[in-house]
C-alpha cells in the first residue's frame, strides 16, 4: 500500500535515524485520555501529537470544531520531534487510523510526502509483542520548513460554488444516521450538504482493524470513478482524512479536503441542509 506500513516493517526499520514515529492517540470528548495513554506506554521513540493542541487551531465562530493549525506552530512542533525534509514519518493511533490520518494529511499539506500510517494501530502492535516503553524521547533541534499545498484544501465558499457542478462530488465520511439527519449527537444541526454521497470512513478498514488494500478501496469507491473532483468532509475535518487516504490508495488524485466540514457548513445560517437519501 502507498500510505500504510506493517507492524513488521516498523519493527525492522523504526530505530533508523531518519525515521520518526508520531503517536496520535486521542479520544473525542476525553481530551486528556490520549496523552495519558502515551505516558503509560508507547512505541519506542514515538513523540506525542495532540489532536486539539497540535493538529488543530483554536475554535472560533466559523471554521469548524477542529480548524487547521497554524503552519508555523505545527512546523516548530515537528522540528522538535526531529522531523525535517529527509525524514520518513510513521503515525499511529488507537482510533482506527482517524487521528493518524489527520497527521498524515497535515504533513502532506505542508509539503512532506514521506509520511505513512501504521497498520492496525497501537493496541495491535502491543498485543503482537512488539516493544513499548514509558520513556520519553529526547527533544530534537531539526528544522521543518512548511511548503503549503493550498490546492489540497477547499473552504466553505468554494464548496458552495461547486454545489451541483458537473464532475464534482462531495463525499460525506460520517456514519449513515448522521448523514441522513436521523441522529446528531455532536453538532447542533443534523443532515448533510446537499448532493453529498455517504461513504463512512470506517468502511475503509477490514474486520481485523487493518486497512483494506488498493483493490478493495477501488471497489468501495467504484461509483466515483468518473468524477473529475472529489471534496471530502466529515463532522470537523478529522475522520474525512482516512477517506482521503483511502481514495488515494484507490488511485484517485483530484481529492480535496473541506477542513471545516459539517460543523463549519452549519455555522452559516443561510447554507442549505439536506436530510434523507439523495
Amino acid at each position: 500500500m502507498k500510505h500504510v506500513v506493517s507492524q513488521e516493517w516498523l519493527f525492522e526499520h523504526g530505530i533508523q535515524d531518519h525515521i520518526v514515529i508520531a503517536d496520535c492517540r486521542f479520544i473525542l470528548g476525553q481530551p486528556e485520555a490520549g496523552k495519558q495513554s502515551y505516558d503509560i506506554d508507547h512505541i519506542c521513540g514515538a513523540f506525542y501529537f495532540d489532536l486539539e493542541r497540535d493538529l488543530s487551531g483554536p475554535k472560533e465562530k466559523h471554521g469548524g470544531r477542529h480548524p487547521l493549525p497554524d503552519p508555523g506552530k505545527l512546523a516548530a512542533k515537528l522540528g522538535r520531534a526531529g522531523i525535517h525534509e529527509h525524514s520518513v514519518v510513521v503515525a499511529y493511533d488507537d482510533q482506527g487510523g482517524a487521528m493518524a490520518s489527520r497527521f498524515w494529511w497535515l504533513l502532506k499539506y505542508l509539503g512532506h510526502d514521506e509520511v505513512y500510517i501504521l497498520d492496525k494501530g497501537y493496541s495491535a502492535w502491543k498485543e503482537a509483542g512488539y516493544p513499548v516503553t514509558e520513556e520519553l524521547p529526547v527533544e530534537q533541534q531539526a528544522v521543518f520548513t512548511p511548503k503549503v499545498r493550498s490546492e489540497m484544501l477547499v473552504n466553505v465558499e468554494q464548496v458552495k460554488n461547486r454545489l451541483k457542478r458537473p464532475g464534482t462530488v462531495l463525499v460525506d465520511s460520517r456514519e449513515e444516521k448522521r448523514y441522513l439527519g436521523l441522529e446528531e449527537t455532536i453538532d447542533p444541526v443534523a443532515g448533510h450538504i446537499p448532493g453529498a454521497k455517504q461513504y463512512f470512513w470506517k468502511e475503509g478498514l477490514q474486520a481485523s482493524g487493518g486497512w483494506k488494500d488498493a483493490s478493495e478501496q477501488k471497489a468501495r469507491f467504484a461509483d466515483l470513478r468518473n468524477a473529475d473532483e472529489l471534496i471530502v468532509y466529515c463532522g470537523s475535518g478529522v475522520t474525512a482524512c482516512p477517506n482521503v487516504l483511502a481514495l488515494s490508495e484507490a488511485g484517485f488524485d483530484n481529492v480535496k479536503l473541506y477542513a471545516g466540514s459539517w460543523s463549519d457548513w452549519i455555522s452559516y445560517k443561510d447554507n442549505p441542509v439536506a436530510t434523507g437519501k439523495e
